[in-house]
């Protein structure tokens, strides 16, 4: 083996080293993956009945209601009609498209009243509404329980 006393002759290229570099990015995104807040694109916006004017204002749709009532079991009733717990939504768009016809003489739009019970599992009221569109009826409210005034 020889070794050379001489001074290198040479110039050597100096090197970035990748390796800090890889780690400081990596600790980067994970802070800004832990910060980041995302935004919800498709919410339900429901506005619930009120009393006073809009109680007036409810009751000249008389007639183009179609009422909706959901059990805590997941039975339904509509307009008078029984179902079974699980019925599907076809089914349940098919009794919705016959109360639609039934009232041909009514211009205006219909409108479903969903009154479900506090313990109904919302799939069951979702399945109300994909029926409600099935059958191209675009109105649909809920019906809730006025405060009575020993609640106050």
């Amino acid at each position: 083996m020889r070794f050379s006393m001489r001074g290198r002759t040479g110039h050597d290229e100096p090197e970035i080293n990748l390796i800090p570099m890889i780690d400081l990015f990596l600790v980067i995104i994970i802070f800004l993956m832990q910060t980041t807040t995302y935004d919800r694109f498709s919410e339900l916006q429901i506005t619930l009945p009120m009393g006073g004017q809009q109680a007036k204002e409810v009751s000249q749709t008389k007639g183009r209601e179609v009422y909706i009532g959901i059990q805590s079991t997941g039975a339904y009733k509509v307009d008078g009609i029984h179902l079974a717990a699980g019925t599907s939504v076809d089914s349940l768009a098919d009794v919705l498209q016959k109360a639609k016809e039934q009232r041909t003489k009514i211009v205006e739009p219909l409108i479903i009243v969903i009154n479900a019970d506090a313990q109904a599992t919302h799939q069951s009221v979702v399945n109300v509404m994909e029926a409600a569109n099935k059958a191209g009826i675009a109105n649909i409210t809920f019906a809730t329980q006025a405060d009575t005034p020993s609640s106050k």
